[in-house]
């Protein structure tokens, strides 16, 4: 009897970026290729509007680098996070490169999370303090760790992280693209199983909302539009002091054998947002 293999997860993207309350222009940029499984966010900086540019650029390109990428046998030896460091040379170059070209881009730059999701795990990559999360089993448990002068702060033991919470040096970071002409990226693997959640979001978010906040509503069964605007609203209410972007991604099991749901916590999700979300409002849609 020949062994029976493992049927794929399968995953639901949903994105949404909004200006907040208090800027006049959306320097954040997301960017979701769902036949490839990838989700890209960059929270830009700079004048003059140079901060959409810049973040513009690392999305678009980033996520065109991984999916060619993707789409062919990988060389011996070769592997997703080392084409990640590729992808972001390469967005890093073009970033400088355009400043150079453009006086009015310079000192433009920006963060970076991407994720790539390869059916049972998860090729997470970051820069600066452009966040990930994951919700399981009724945990929320952030994947990155900011490259920001706090979290230096708080890693020496100079400050704690409620100290950090209330710092007028949230926005200080320690690594970005288009700054020098080396950036490294922190690339890790994380295993996914279904009914995982995961979120993917800029500073405009968790300035505004603690992760108990986070946690309690990722908690709620929600379709994935409807989390995302209310993630969006929650940030907004607190202030909207910032940009706010926020990629959603929902990992089920295979329909025929989790019923429909990928695992108690997706089957639930899944139940209860068809009976309690109401629909989105005729023509919204996320970014």
């Amino acid at each position: 009897m020949k062994p029976t293999l493992a049927a794929p997860l399968t995953y639901e993207f949903c994105a949404l970026s909004d200006c907040g309350r208090v800027r006049g222009n959306n320097e954040d940029a997301v960017l979701v290729m769902e036949n490839a499984r990838i989700a890209v966010l960059a929270d830009g900086m700079g004048g003059y509007n140079a901060g959409e540019v810049a973040s513009g650029m690392a999305v678009q390109s980033i996520a065109a680098d991984m999916a060619d990428w993707l789409s062919r046998a990988p060389q011996p030896g070769d592997s997703v996070g080392r084409a990640l460091e590729r992808s972001v040379a390469n967005a890093n170059y073009a970033i400088l490169s355009a400043a150079l070209s453009h006086p009015e881009y310079s000192g433009m730059g920006t963060t970076l999370v991407v994720g790539v999701f390869l059916n049972e795990r998860l090729v997470l990559g970051h820069v600066g303090d452009s966040r990930c999360y994951r919700w399981r089993n009724g945990v929320l448990h952030q994947l990155t760790r900011d490259h920001s002068w706090l979290q230096e702060q708080i890693d020496a033991g100079l400050l704690t992280p409620e100290q950090a919470a209330v710092s007028g040096y949230r926005n200080l970071v320690t690594r970005a693209l288009g700054v020098d002409a080396v950036v490294q990226i922190e690339v890790n693997e994380f295993p996914v199983q279904a009914g995982d959640l995961f979120l993917l979001c800029s500073d405009g978010l968790t300035d505004m909302a603690d992760d108990c906040t986070l946690a309690s509503l990722m908690a709620m069964p929600l379709a994935l539009p409807d989390m995302a605007t209310r993630l969006v609203e929650l940030a907004n209410l607190m202030g909207g002091r910032d940009n706010i972007s926020v990629v959603l991604v929902a990992v089920q099991g295979p329909p025929a054998t989790a019923g429909g749901g990928g695992g108690p916590n997706g089957r639930l999700r899944s139940l209860m947002s068809r009976l309690l979300s109401p629909a989105p409002p005729g023509g919204a849609a996320p970014a």
